[in-house]
């Protein structure tokens, strides 16, 4: 749904903790791709994505899958994979609520969201230990690149779980809430950000992610900082920025930078 700027993106059947089948991920993409061109007309300037019910997204669902004709290849590098990807691209900032179990493919999908607010309680980990599976969905990386090796090895070898206040206590997500006001706390937020200057927080966005999978050292960051700098000054929206400020007054800007 699409209400005052903000698509809201939902994971809608609680009954199975919003586990995900190949259908559900093509739904999902092509939600993503409806908010991506509503975003282009200027009408989408923030994504919320949540689960309904107890969990955010317990993961792959499995319980149709028959081992020996299932092709994880396709699932994970034909589906989830390019879903992902388009998640991150997503031409405007992106938040995510997760309460619950957020594992597998749900974890991946926080991966894929600039901003994740999760639930005290929320539970993350790899519980494939029991399945004879591994970690998917980007789990190696974001876990050894946040927990480092010895404690991602601990967690896919004993299949423990680490809560919400743990998982951000240790750097892996922005910020956690109690369960019963995560949704509104993540709401009100989404909603002050949506009203902000998109051109620049898509730059920053894209600059983050530069940092992140290029490695960039302190002076290429800067010098990409600098021409993004040159390059927003010429939109309207930073034109307002400095207005408002020498006018003391709040800006209002419109988001039409977005490019």
């Amino acid at each position: 749904s699409i209400s005052n700027g903000i698509a809201e993106v939902v994971l809608d059947a609680p009954h199975k903790l919003n586990s995900l089948d190949e259908q559900a991920l093509r739904d999902l993409a092509q939600a993503y791709d409806d908010a991506a061109a509503a975003a282009s007309r200027g009408e989408v300037r923030a994504l919320l994505l949540r689960g309904e019910g107890r969990a955010f997204c317990a993961g792959r669902d499995i319980a149709g899958v028959t081992p020996e004709n299932d092709d994880a290849a396709a699932y994970l590098g034909g589906l989830v994979e390019p879903l992902l990807k388009k998640m991150a691209a997503f031409p405007a900032p992106t938040f995510a609520a997760a309460q619950g179990a957020c594992l597998g493919v749900g974890l991946g999908l926080l991966l894929a969201t600039d901003v994740v607010y999760v639930a005290e309680n929320a539970q993350f980990g790899s519980p494939f230990a029991k399945l004879g599976a591994t970690l998917d969905s980007g789990g190696h990386w974001y876990f050894t690149e946040r927990l480092g090796m010895h404690r991602t090895l601990d967690l896919i070898y004993t299949a423990d779980l680490i809560s919400g206040a743990e998982a951000v206590a240790q750097g892996m997500f922005s910020r956690a809430m109690p369960a019963d006001s995560l949704l509104e706390s993540t709401r009100e937020i989404v909603s002050r950000v949506a009203l902000g200057a998109t051109g620049a927080f898509v730059a920053s966005k894209e600059l983050v992610a530069q940092i992140r999978d290029q490695r960039l050292g302190l002076w290429q960051a800067m010098q990409e900082e600098n021409e993004e700098q040159a390059r927003l000054c010429k939109t309207e929206d930073y034109a307002e920025g400095f207005r408002a400020f020498q006018e003391k007054r709040e800006p209002k800007f419109t988001g039409i930078s977005l490019v």
